[in-house]
């Protein structure tokens, strides 16, 4: 799918099931060039789609592990380095999820409520990142989902996991009651 100048995957893509590499020189101007593209295509994303809050470097055919997120706080938008989860915790909930890579599909899934996540800046400076809320923690862990070429579809859980958006969006009410805590 192209947004603005870049092209998002789209589920099917081979791209999207190859585990990607460590990024070796964060503060390489090449590097820095493919965060630009990344951050490029997240926001063109969320101009033409109304959402999207984070995509992983495969998602534009580039095999390298970084993530481009825009939460629309203070924090504006980021890029995690080589990001890894290093503590779940052992509550889980589940949720109907979206992904730029087959936007008209949500997908129920289930994922861990907190997280703690290390990655480098831009920098190369190590950061830690203790996620309780449980949008972000299910968010991170979709996009480093995407780095191991693991796709929201593969995480699908329970009977009729899949549903089209504009199908979701007419019976909402319905699609909340399949997850409710």
């Amino acid at each position: 799918m192209r947004v603005g100048d870049e092209d998002v995957l789209q589920l099917g893509h081979p791209g999207l099931r190859r585990v990607a590499s460590p990024v070796e020189a964060p503060r390489d101007p090449r590097f820095r060039e493919q965060v630009a593209r990344l951050h490029r295509a997240l926001a063109a994303f969320r101009e033409r789609h109304g959402f999207g809050r984070a995509i992983a470097a495969p998602q534009i055919g580039v095999g390298l592990r970084f993530i481009a997120l825009d939460l629309g706080d203070a924090a504006g938008p980021q890029t995690l380095v080589n990001p890894r989860i290093t503590w779940r915790s052992p509550e889980r909930f589940r949720l109907w999820d979206d992904c730029l890579s087959f936007p008209s599909l949500l997908v129920r899934v289930e994922r861990h409520e907190a997280i703690t996540v290390e990655y480098l800046d831009l920098e190369g400076g190590a950061r830690r990142w203790e996620i309780e809320d449980r949008a972000v923690s299910e968010l991170l862990q979709h996009e480093l989902d995407h780095l191991d070429g693991v796709l929201a579809v593969d995480r699908a859980t329970g009977p009729n996991p899949l549903v089209y958006r504009d199908v979701f969006e007419d019976m909402s009410g319905h699609f909340a009651s399949r997850v409710a805590s």
